[in-house]
């Protein structure tokens, strides 16, 4: 799509490019630290449940009170972003998980545990748009949809440190050890993201941005209309259209992999551990594989996204849980390989979704578009915890003791609404971005040709 926005400004010849890729590496190290936090309970689910004596419902809660503190900070973050720049942002959010994890450690009983993992959702709201921010502060535009792919790729890598050390440091030891070295983990990148990042070159005094649909030159101050800038953001059916395209792609991945994939795989289809660790593994694998391919695919087909890519992952992340969910016997392992396949690629698709943001807005308003597109998915993922959560209860499979395949398998359809209304959201606003750019005409009486 031809950009609507202002070119990202490259960084300056006098800056030694090794202290750029210092300064976004260091951003990307803190991103993977915080995907561990965010998926800390992906493989220690049932131990969770059996530590606090919580039903699912309840264990729902975990992950869905996190994630909404997570969705509802986006757009609050994307403001201060455009306001204060990346550097302090990221500290405080690394803090903040910090502070819950070492919560989480020492909790006695759920309430307090349900309040450090909302700490810790907090403090993950920060990272990926704080990164985001560098990488278009630091990186010329031509540029920034490779880096921020690598960065998703890279950041990942953060589920595998969740689902294999973490568990089986748990299981050598105790929760308040694992959980502690967590937080000790994120004091030190506290540190260290302060130390080393910076929100601009040295030689621009603030974050400039030029609107190039009017000319105006905009320096990021206090006194900018905060409320405006939001509105503009919004009514950009481009930014829309990146909302839902977050919204619809990853969330089976999210519920899978932050808490439901483990229980359901272990309790539910009857494989052990060990081979659960092989399909939670693959599927943060083949994400981390398949992102190249999907950037590539989205910088040579701008006006594709959605129908080549965005919607075909859809299409195959519901093919493969219907399928899994329908079959007569507990599912075959080939079949539950290709289910985590299918999930790794939300992940991925979910990141042109950013590419939206960035193409149709101005940098002074850049974070705050991007705070709107990345809240939808995590609002999908945690409608998708809560109602399978809910699910299972209802056909009292709330506990672990209670967990049964046929019950798992009624759970997880619930996830089949938000994939078609996020679809047809899709559609509609590709239409009007389309439309937009002059590639569709306005239909008249005798049809729409090009519709």
């Amino acid at each position: 799509m031809s950009p609507a926005a202002a070119a990202s400004p490259a960084s300056s010849l006098t800056v030694p490019p090794w202290r750029i890729w210092l300064i976004w590496g260091v951003g990307v190290a803190a991103y993977v630290l915080s995907v561990a936090n965010r998926t800390s309970l992906a493989s220690v689910g049932v131990d969770a449940a059996e530590r606090f004596h919580a039903d699912a419902s309840t264990l729902s809660m975990f992950a869905v009170l996190q994630l909404a503190v997570y969705g509802l900070m986006q757009i609050p973050v994307g403001l201060l972003l455009d306001r204060f720049g990346a550097r302090p942002i990221i500290t405080i959010g690394m803090a903040l998980m910090a502070v819950g994890q070492l919560v989480m450690a020492f909790s006695p009983n759920v309430g307090i545990a349900i309040l450090a993992r909302m700490l810790l959702g907090a403090g993950d709201a920060a990272l990926f748009p704080s990164v985001l921010r560098v990488v278009a502060t630091w990186f010329p535009a031509q540029r920034a949809p490779f880096i921020v792919q690598l960065t998703g790729i890279i950041g990942q890598a953060g589920q595998l440190v969740a689902l294999i050390p973490l568990a089986a440091l748990l299981h050598a030891t105790t929760w308040t050890v694992a959980f502690g070295s967590l937080a000790g983990l994120g004091v030190l990148f506290t540190v260290v993201v302060f130390a080393v990042i910076r929100n601009h070159p040295p030689e621009r005094a603030a974050d400039v941005a030029v609107d190039t649909s009017t000319g105006a030159i905009r320096v990021v101050r206090s006194s900018f209309d905060l409320r405006q800038s939001l509105a503009d953001a919004w009514k950009h059916p481009g930014t829309r259209l990146g909302f839902w395209s977050h919204f619809t792609t990853p969330f089976a991945g999210t519920a899978f992999i932050m808490l439901w994939g483990v229980p359901f795989l272990t309790e539910g289809e009857g494989l052990t551990r060990g081979n659960a660790s092989i399909i939670t593994t693959l599927y943060v694998v083949f994400g981390m594989v398949v992102g190249p391919i999907l950037g590539a695919l989205s910088s040579r087909h701008p006006m594709r996204r959605s129908n080549m890519l965005v919607l075909p992952t859809v299409a195959f992340q519901l093919v493969a849980w219907v399928t899994v969910c329908l079959w007569p016997t507990a599912a075959p392992m080939w079949l539950l390989i290709i289910l985590a396949l299918a999930l790794a690629t939300g992940g991925p698709a979910s990141m042109i979704a950013f590419d939206h943001a960035r193409t149709y807005n101005p940098e002074h308003r850049l974070s705050t578009a991007t705070g709107i597109v990345n809240g939808a998915g995590f609002l999908a993922g945690l409608l998708a915890i809560l109602f399978i959560g809910i699910a299972m209860d209802l056909q009292g499979a709330g506990d672990p003791a209670n967990y049964s395949l046929d019950a798992f398998r009624l759970a997880f359809l619930t996830q089949v609404p938000l994939w078609l209304i996020g679809s047809a959201f899709i559609l509609r606003n590709r239409h009007l971005v389309r439309r937009g750019l002059g590639l569709t005409k306005r239909k008249t009486a005798a049809g729409d040709p090009h519709a």
